[in-house]
């Protein structure tokens, strides 16, 4: 049985396989915080008559703003 060349038979071929990109392994996807009650940093455009009444009462507008917004998603009309 005869033994393999030690060179490789297509230098060009050698050549491809040294110089190919390495490949990256894919970032891991982040998942969403999971623990209830967790707030989140956003910034959103709303009218300003719609922050003018939030504001009326002074602080706190914006845990009024999140209330109103909580009670439209289960389903309740704002107060």
């Amino acid at each position: 049985m005869a033994t393999p060349p030690r060179r490789p038979t297509n230098p060009m071929a050698a050549a491809e396989a040294a110089f190919k990109p390495v490949k990256k392994p894919a970032t891991p996807i982040r998942e969403p915080a999971t623990a209830p009650n967790v707030r989140e940093l956003v910034s959103i455009r709303i009218d300003r008559a719609v922050l003018d009444h939030f504001q009326e009462d002074g602080a706190g507008w914006q845990d009024r703003i999140n209330d109103a917004l909580r009670q439209i998603v289960v389903g309740k009309p704002p107060v």
